[in-house]
């Protein structure tokens, strides 16, 4: 046995970012690689009906975790403590334990800096975890904008071991700049990585920070959210025509606004489909519709979630019966 203590921690990599960041998308790519087979991934959500470990791949012998009992920055920090505090047992076979590190995919409105403390201070997760690594997903093209607008992504940036920028594509020359300005003032040392649908050797993110420990400083506590944020959950039963979907989405996110929808995901039966369809959308921009291989349950119903920000969900709820009459009257597969 290793006379370093540090060596017998399990690593743990915390993925953070904001809305819409590409979080899930990054994951889904990272544990396609034979490197991550045996890693146990946690999954945190905000929100009553939990979807983003339904969008994430799954195998019969991947180990995962949903949490969607609130932000794990908040009210969900106990969860996480039992659920690395047990996982040792609970993931073991014949006495093995089944994992060898651990992926914690943080909410997109989480601030790192009390999750890294709890796991830091708690008796009975700190000597068995060490950290890995913060890993920061930030938009490259609307990445200023939440920065400046959002206290947490700029908590994300900070504690950030590295930074990977998404969608590249979508950035222009002077929103490139204006990222690496913002970039220099809030986290200036650490690598930074353009990424494209979450393309990444694994390597370039595992071992990030080798035998540091969970940060423990004084002082770290925890900000309420900047504005109250809420996620209204809505599910249907009936297969939705695509091309209605996709235009009864985006009129409603322009009319809810920028400032008003952070995001909007879903896991939809879309008519003439078997299998599912992912629905991405962030602020004003709706992504297409996203084949997914399989169902995740034998449920088949169709679920939304739009995370909010001082909206209210009787605005939401209007718009649903146009919605309601498009599937009524339309039934056509996407191409």
């Amino acid at each position: 046995m290793s006379s370093d203590p540090q060596a017998t921690r399990i690593p743990v990599t915390l993925l953070t970012g904001f809305l819409g960041s590409g979080k899930t998308t990054l994951l889904n790519r990272l544990l396609q690689d034979p490197m991550l087979a045996d890693a146990l991934v946690i999954i945190n959500e905000f929100g009553e009906t939990a979807l983003d470990h339904l969008l994430v791949a799954h195998s019969t012998e991947r180990l995962m975790v949903e949490m969607s009992n609130g932000c794990l920055c908040c009210g969900t920090r106990g969860d996480l403590v039992k659920t690395l505090r047990d996982a040792t047992w609970r993931f073991s076979r014949n006495g093995q334990r089944q994992f060898q590190r651990v992926l914690i995919e943080t909410t997109g409105l989480s601030d790192p800096a009390p999750i890294l403390h709890t796991l830091a201070t708690h008796p009975q997760v700190a000597p068995k975890y060490r950290l890995d690594g913060v890993v920061t997903t930030l938009d490259l093209a609307t990445g200023p904008e939440i920065l400046d607008r959002h206290t947490e992504a700029a908590q994300q940036v900070a504690w950030a071991d590295c930074l990977l920028l998404t969608k590249p594509d979508l950035a222009s020359e002077d929103q490139r700049q204006a990222m690496s300005r913002r970039l220099d003032q809030l986290n200036p040392t650490v690598p930074r990585r353009e990424v494209r649908h979450g393309e990444i050797d694994p390597r370039l993110l595992l071992d990030l920070v080798p035998g540091r420990r969970f940060i423990t400083a004084p002082g770290i506590g925890h900000r309420s959210h900047d504005t109250p944020s809420e996620a209204y959950s809505f599910s249907m039963p009936t297969p939705l025509p695509g091309a209605a979907l996709e235009s009864w989405a985006r009129e409603l996110m322009t009319a809810l606004g920028p400032q008003g929808l952070l995001r909007l995901k879903g896991i939809v039966h879309l008519c003439g489909h078997d299998q599912p369809f992912a629905l991405h959308g962030v602020r004003q921009t709706l992504y297409p519709l996203r084949p997914l291989p399989a169902w995740p349950t034998e449920d088949r119903h169709s679920r939304l979630v739009f995370i909010t920000q001082n909206l209210d969900r009787a605005l939401i709820e209007a718009a649903l019966p146009s919605l309601r009459s498009a599937t009524a009257h339309a039934e056509e597969p996407i191409s």
